[in-house]
This record gives structure tokens, C-alpha cells and sequence, in this order.
């Protein structure tokens, strides 16, 4: 594949990518009316599994799933079902874009469990990098100026939780294959999607006219990072990430023009600092990498 080539398809992929995002948080505000976010989970994660298991049977590949590190599953698991139920649950609350621009604040928080956990060290431009990503928040909450203040907290806390499972996620690719993941995620959050939707002794069916929609919240998320993952693999992170932030005006006009959702300045103006931040961490990564080769 030529130099040129590599980079308009890493957009393609990139394309699929924020169509997934954009229809999985449609999905999920629209099965809101009748379906809580346990139950959006549980009934998301069996789906998920379904096809998991229908392409591991395909290609042969479902020997490649392993048991040694099912505690580090677990923990990637429970971080990821957390984070995204109060993503799913603050679509309910805030604009579509303000979920979106706080979403993008879970590289800022990778950085920080990084150096905690992976033992990664803190530069300066790390450092500059996690201040311009809470300056960016703080611009897309604007405190004091009104706004859901629920609904904005749940939004940044999903981020942390993205995080988390973000850190444990490149613990496990060092051992662990791509179908191996997604198999326990799937498994584990469909196992924990049944605990939490039944503890309380009323699980919800979803109607006839919402199947649709949980279909496509099950298979939008795995669509969304199967193109996140292979844009990244046919061109460096420094290309691909100002491409995943065109998620922002991509929802913003969603939630505009089905919605009527205001076009808030102040939202992106904090995704800018956001994205400022994490760019600023791979453009330094990249070269960093590039004088120890």
C-alpha cells in the first residue's frame, strides 16, 4: 500500500467509525423511553456475543480465546460497563455534543492511570497536555452558568471509566487477541447487564418497535472501534485522531436537526482545547519514538 493510500483509508474506516458512534448514541436515546441502561446493556452485550461467536466460528479463531488473565478482563469490563452506562444515561440529559466533546477527555485520564499504573513517566508536555484537557471540560460544562449538572458529571465520569478500560486494554493486547477481548466483554458485560437489570425483579422486554434499536446499539459499538481499530492500523495515531474528532460537528448537526439541539460555542471551543491536548501528547510520542528508533 503507497504512502497516499494509507491515510484516505484510514478515513474511510474512520467514516464507519463516527457513523457507529453517532447511531449508537441516537439508538440509545431513543430506547431511553423504555428501556433503562442496564437493560440497554444487557440486551447490547447479547447481541454483541452473538455476532463474536458467529465470526469466531466463521474464521476458526474462536481457539484463540484464553482464561489466564480473566482478572484483568474482569477489571477492563467492570470499568467499561460503568463508563458506558453513564454515557448512555446522560444522552437523556445534555446535548448530544456535550457528551461527544466530554467523551473525548478519556485520552487526558489514559495519561494520567498511565503513569500510575503503567508506570509511564510525566513530561511536561503531558502535564500541558492534561491541562489543556480540563480547561476544554471545564469550557464545555461552563460551572455556575446553568446548565444539567448531572448530566454533564455523568458524561466526564463515562470518560474515566473509558479510560480505565482503556489502560487495561493495552495490558491485555500484549498476550490477548482482538476476538479474545471482545469475547469477554461481551460475555462478562451480558453477565452483568443480567445482575443488574434483575436485582430489583423487573426486567423490561423491548418492543416490537425498539428491537430495531437495540439491534443497532449491538452492533454499532462493535462496528465503531473494529474501523477505530484498523484506521490505526493503516495510519499512525497522529492521523487518525483529528479524524475522530470530527465526531463533534458530525453529532452537533445530528442532534441539531432531529433534536433541535442549540450549536453551543462554548462546546467547541473546549473539544479544541481537548483535542489540542491529546494532539499535542502524540505529536511528542511520535517523535519521542522516532529518535529511539
Amino acid at each position: 500500500m503507497t504512502d497516499v493510500s494509507r491515510p484516505l483509508l484510514a478515513a474511510v474506516w474512520m467514516m464507519g467509525a463516527i457513523v457507529s458512534f453517532s447511531s449508537m448514541a441516537v439508538a440509545g436515546r431513543a430506547l431511553s423511553a423504555e428501556l433503562d441502561t442496564f437493560e440497554m446493556m444487557m440486551y447490547r452485550s447479547f447481541i454483541g456475543l452473538g455476532v463474536v461467536l458467529v465470526v469466531g466460528t466463521a474464521t476458526g479463531k474462536l481457539r484463540e480465546i484464553r482464561v489466564d488473565r480473566l482478572p484483568l478482563h474482569l477489571l477492563r469490563n467492570l470499568c467499561h460497563f460503568t463508563g458506558q452506562n453513564l454515557w448512555f444515561y446522560s444522552l437523556t440529559l445534555i446535548t448530544l455534543a456535550q457528551v461527544f466533546a466530554l467523551e473525548f477527555t478519556s485520552p487526558i485520564w489514559v495519561m494520567v492511570f498511565a503513569v500510575f499504573l503503567l508506570g509511564e513517566r510525566l513530561t511536561r508536555v503531558r502535564v500541558l497536555a492534561v491541562a489543556l484537557g480540563f480547561l476544554g471540560a471545564l469550557a464545555v460544562a461552563q460551572p455556575g452558568a446553568g446548565g444539567n449538572a448531572l448530566g454533564l458529571t455523568l458524561a466526564a465520569t463515562s470518560a474515566i471509566g473509558f479510560a480505565g478500560s482503556i489502560v487495561c486494554t493495552k495490558m491485555l493486547t500484549r498476550t490477548e487477541t482482538i476476538l479474545g477481548i471482545l469475547f469477554w466483554l461481551t460475555l462478562m458485560q451480558a453477565v452483568m447487564g443480567i445482575v443488574t437489570t434483575s436485582w430489583d425483579g423487573d426486567v423490561a422486554w423491548p418492543s416490537a418497535a425498539a428491537w430495531p434499536w437495540v439491534a443497532l446499539i449491538g452492533c454499532a459499538g462493535l462496528l465503531a472501534h473494529t474501523c477505530l481499530t484498523n484506521a490505526l492500523a493503516v495510519a499512525p495515531a497522529s492521523v487518525v485522531t483529528p479524524m475522530d474528532f470530527l465526531r463533534l460537528p458530525f453529532i452537533a448537526i445530528v442532534g441539531m436537526a432531529f433534536y433541535d439541539e442549540p450549536l453551543d460555542v462554548w462546546v467547541f471551543v473546549g473539544a479544541a482545547l481537548i483535542f489540542a491536548g491529546n494532539y499535542i501528547n502524540i505529536l511528542s510520542e511520535s517523535r519521542r519514538r522516532a529518535i529511539a528508533r
